[in-house]
């Protein structure tokens, strides 16, 4: 079966989040404790909402969620732990994070582009403002010094 360009649009999405929610929970143990705490809330919040957008995905554009990219998931792991030889190992998460923001970003942005279910609407307007307050706190936890 082939997918239209809205389907393609929309399986991107759900892609990104679900590829940035498992990116920050196998690097929790990379970040310091209270910038796990800073973040957790927003990515519990953005589980909610994909598992919402895949209902509404399921219903209202026959889309089936798909399988993680598994070899890219490794790939980032490994490029990711090679770069905290040298850095700061949750400031090198706090990077990747808002690097995952941004592919979502852009994501949602071409998701945008197409006719989408009225339904649909107020859930993916949802996750622009999360990623984008996610993105907000992300650069402010980049800003502050870790405590010794």
């Amino acid at each position: 079966m082939f997918l239209d360009n809205r389907q393609v649009a929309m399986d991107s999405a759900l892609e990104a989040m679900a590829d940035s929610i498992d990116y920050f929970q196998d690097n929790l143990e990379r970040l310091r404790p209270s910038l796990r705490d800073s973040l957790k809330p927003h990515y519990e919040a953005r589980a909610k909402s994909m598992h919402e957008l895949q209902e509404l995905s399921r219903k209202h554009l026959n889309l089936l969620p798909r399988d993680a990219d598994v070899e890219r998931d490794d790939y980032m792991w490994l490029w990711s732990r090679l770069k905290s030889f040298v850095g700061n190992e949750s400031q090198v998460v706090i990077g990747e994070l808002l690097e995952q923001e941004r592919v979502l970003m852009q994501a949602l942005s071409t998701l945008f582009t197409h006719p989408l279910p009225e339904p649909m609407e107020p859930v993916i307007e949802e996750c622009w403002k999360g990623c984008r307050a996610l993105i907000r706190e992300l650069y402010r936890l980049q800003k502050q010094r870790p405590k010794r």
